[in-house]
Order: structure tokens, then C-alpha cells, then sequence
């Protein structure tokens, strides 16, 4: 199909269904218009809305909001990211606020756990300073967050084979605190889990882990050419 169809898009008619293998051309020579093609194993594919990034304009990110996304999406993202993190045998699955919340309590679900555990962002009264991590997101770069495990929920953690479950990994800002505020737990996840790697800037701050990240989706980041279309960052 005409990659250019994609600048007829609405923003909430993306992250709504899967097209079959095939639907578009997931390297269009003169660069994507508007969006662009993901593909799962198996060929389906998901139009994520490219989303100019803060700067000079030249530089853009495939986005995936799944809040927004449809329950048949989720769902799917959810059992492809099972079938990656089955091999690492996790007892327990950590969520992460706020977008890898409902893909964890998800995925928790469909490997048989009767709950998870979800970090968060507001400050309990009986929350633990020593037990709390700054936290920053490329979608949010401005807007640091504090992170925080409710020290009532390390029981669960404890011994157990741990895996974390987020909905997107790009800078690699995000999990970093994540695995801070679990070290300070005496906790290491044995795999990390999201819907979408984008990008590789996450990989040097993440390289300790690499062996342990998996992900149903990659989606590469974007310049703009000089046809005003986007190519992967080389």
C-alpha cells in the first residue's frame, strides 16, 4: 500500500488494530510519511504516528501510547511479550508507571500469576525515602518524576525470579532508574520486559542488560531527508 496514506491518519485511529503482513512497506525508499509500519514475529504490523521530538525540528520517534491503544492491541502485545519472557521463568512481574502498568498487569495474568507489582509515582505516607529514585522519560524530558516501591510489596520480591515489564524503552532513562530503585531493594530482575524498543540510545545505559531485554516491537528512530519524509537514524 501507498506509504503516503498514512498522512490521512487521526491520531486515535492508530494503536486501534493490527494490519495483516504485508499491508506496508516497512522500508519505503524515500523515507515514511506520517508513520510507521512495526512488525511482530509473525508479520502483523502496527502503524505508529511518527512524533517530532523537541529541537530543531529533524529528528522523530514512531510513538505507542497504550492507554490509547485498543484492547485487541494491547492483548496481542501482551501475549507476543509472554512468549519472549516464558524462557526467563519469572514468578512475579513488576509494572512500571504509568503506560507499562496495564501491559504488566496483563501480562502477569496471562503467565498465571494471581497479581504484580507496580512501582509508582505518589508518595504514600508510609513510603520510604531510601527506597524512592528520580526519574526522567524522553516523552516527558522536563517533568521529572520520583519512583518508589511500596516496602509492604518486598516480601513478594524477595527470592523470587523478577521481571520488569515497561510499555516502551528508548533512552534507556526510565529503566535505568528503575533498576536503581531496585538495587537499593536488593533486587535484580532476571529479564526486563516492554511492547517497543525505539531507538538504540537505550543500549549503552542499559548494556549490563542487554542479554535480558525483550520486546514484541522495534521500531528504529528518524531524521528528515530532504523530500520532507523520515529514514532511520543510521
Amino acid at each position: 500500500m501507498n506509504q503516503g496514506l498514512g498522512a490521512s491518519f487521526e491520531p486515535h485511529e492508530f494503536w486501534q488494530a493490527f494490519s495483516a503482513p504485508g499491508s506496508f512497506e516497512p522500508e519505503p525508499v524515500d523515507g515514511h510519511l506520517g508513520f510507521y509500519p512495526a512488525e511482530l514475529a509473525d508479520g502483523r504490523q502496527l502503524c505508529l504516528p511518527l512524533r517530532v521530538l523537541p529541537g530543531d525540528g529533524k529528528s522523530a520517534v514512531s510513538s505507542l501510547i497504550l492507554n490509547q491503544a485498543s484492547f485487541t492491541v494491547e492483548d496481542g502485545l501482551a501475549a507476543a511479550l509472554v512468549m519472549l519472557l516464558r524462557a526467563m521463568a519469572p514468578e512475579i512481574i513488576i509494572g512500571v508507571p504509568t503506560l507499562g502498568l496495564p501491559l504488566a498487569s496483563n501480562v502477569a495474568r496471562r503467565l498465571g500469576h494471581t497479581r504484580m507489582v507496580p512501582l509508582g509515582t505518589s508518595r504514600k505516607f508510609w513510603y520510604r525515602d531510601d527506597l524512592s529514585e528520580p526519574m526522567k522519560s524522553i516523552t516527558s524530558p522536563t517533568a521529572a518524576k520520583t519512583l518508589y516501591i511500596d516496602p509492604r510489596m518486598l516480601p513478594l520480591l524477595r527470592g523470587k525470579r523478577v521481571a520488569v515489564v515497561d510499555d516502551v524503552i528508548s533512552s534507556g532513562q526510565s529503566m535505568g532508574a528503575v533498576l536503581r530503585l531496585l538495587a537499593k531493594a536488593e533486587i535484580e530482575p532476571v529479564a526486563i520486559g516492554c511492547a517497543m524498543l525505539q531507538g538504540r540510545h537505550w543500549e549503552e545505559p542499559l548494556a549490563a542488560w542487554r542479554d535480558r531485554i525483550v520486546a514484541p516491537l522495534r521500531s528504529p528512530r528518524f531524521v528528515l531527508n530532504e523530500k520532507e519524509r523520515w529514514l532511520p537514524e543510521v
